[in-house]
């Protein structure tokens, strides 16, 4: 079995929830895509990522089913992981920074895929919804404050490739701030919790708490 750690990303406030991911610290013992792909989809995680130069911070991120150009979470992790200045994705330069407790990266939110962003009237509107059919990625999202910029959100990337709810989903929490041109503080799925900032020039800050599970 091919070495790899477990963190949890986005995690709350006391340590809780975020969202898995699967890190591979010497990418080269699988160096094709297909190799990448089905590890991925044999560990299960919402993605997994492949660490091709640690110094430069270098990386390739596939779901259980697909190959990403750029993620939210796990740059996120591996920023934190990593502690470099800047992650290199398909998608362009990642710039990062640890703050405290926070780790954060600074991307664009046409990078990734375009995610259907769905406001509902109340947070318990959202808590209720079961897991739509696979088509669409659905973030679902409402204001729990909408002065203080909280918002409730859950994620479901209707792919059919067994993770049917995303617990923590940094890249529809980049579209969203972009969409309403404001930091947001957003309580996804069971508890996991990311923060946001817009930034000039269209980049936006996207921040959270990062664990070592194993």
């Amino acid at each position: 079995m091919t070495d790899y750690d477990v963190l949890r990303v986005f995690c709350g406030p006391r340590g809780e929830y975020g969202n898995e991911l699967g890190v591979v610290r010497e990418g080269s013992v699988l160096p094709e895509r297909d190799e990448r792909q089905a590890f991925a989809a044999k560990l299960g995680f919402s993605e997994t990522v492949f660490v091709d130069d640690p110094e430069r911070g270098v990386i390739d991120i596939y779901t259980p089913s697909v190959r990403l150009s750029f993620a939210g979470y796990p740059c996120v992790g591996a920023a934190w992981l990593l502690d470099v200045p800047e992650l290199v994705t398909p998608a362009g330069v990642v710039g990062t920074r640890l703050d405290g407790e926070f780790t954060w990266i600074e991307a664009r939110p046409e990078w990734p895929e375009p995610r259907t962003l769905r406001r509902y009237d109340t947070a318990a509107e959202v808590d209720a919804l079961p897991v739509p059919p696979p088509g669409e990625w659905l973030y679902a999202w409402a204001w729990e404050d909408e002065a203080a910029g909280r918002i409730r959100a859950r994620g479901f990337p209707g792919r059919g490739d067994g993770i049917e709810e995303d617990e923590a989903t940094g890249a529809a929490a980049l579209q969203l701030t972009a969409q309403l041109g404001r930091a947001l503080n957003i309580i996804q799925g069971k508890g996991s919790q990311l923060l946001t900032a817009p930034q000039p020039e269209g980049w936006i800050e996207l921040g959270g708490r990062t664990l070592l599970e194993r």
